[in-house]
């Protein structure tokens, strides 16, 4: 899969929406984080991604929605310039391309993992797969690097930026070089979601790689 394709995958799941709790402003990146953990149940918001590819002179930019309901389900949808969602159902991941007519699946617990997906729509037992830090302050938010325990998971570093126990930048570095910026909108927190948002069906003819 290409690497940009890679990004997308597991930025996705990306995910990204919450809810929460206010535990103070001013909390370092650590308590911020574990305040989203601990009261992000549900929550959607838009998000504008932009990739740094190495080697490649102009960046690669697209934009798109997200919806989550922790753990595990979520729903990551590229609305431009190409059509792409990626749905979370709580057993599976399944990534459709529309313009390939492509569907992959894979089981959900190893999409996620390591995965900077599982930093916001999975588990909250994160010392499990990552080396978690206080990242400082800068431009208003305070940070939290997250550096995977697992050596193939195709990232080196993920940095959150989070205001308001929320997070509000997402930088992934991956193994090649490259780098990818998340930018989220406004969320709301804890809508009450429906339930079909998290369910996907391959579309008939589309064909279906993977588990």
């Amino acid at each position: 899969m290409h690497s940009s394709r890679i990004l997308r995958t597991l930025a996705a799941a990306v995910a990204l929406g919450t809810a929460l709790a206010a535990s103070g402003a001013d909390a370092a990146g650590m308590d911020q984080l574990r305040a989203f953990l601990d009261g992000a149940k549900s929550g959607r918001t838009t998000f504008r991604q932009v990739v740094a590819a190495k080697g490649r002179a102009a960046p690669q930019e697209s934009a798109g929605t997200f919806a989550f309901a922790r753990p595990g389900r979520f729903r990551w949808s590229y609305d431009k310039p190409f059509e792409q969602l990626i749905v979370g159902d709580g057993d599976k991941l399944w990534i459709y391309d529309r313009d390939l007519n492509q569907v992959i699946v894979r089981k959900l617990d190893r999409a996620l993992g390591a995965s900077p997906a599982a930093l916001l729509a999975g588990s909250n037992a994160l010392e499990s797969n990552f080396d978690l830090a206080d990242a400082g302050t800068a431009d208003g938010l305070d940070f939290v690097d997250a550096t995977p325990k697992a050596a193939d998971t195709g990232f080196e570093r993920v940095r959150i930026g989070f205001r308001d126990n929320l997070p509000r930048t997402m930088e992934l570095r991956d193994t090649f070089g490259n780098v990818t910026t998340l930018t989220f909108g406004a969320f709301d927190r804890n809508p009450v979601l429906d339930p079909g948002l998290f369910r996907f069906v391959p579309p008939k003819g589309a064909d279906v790689v993977g588990e």
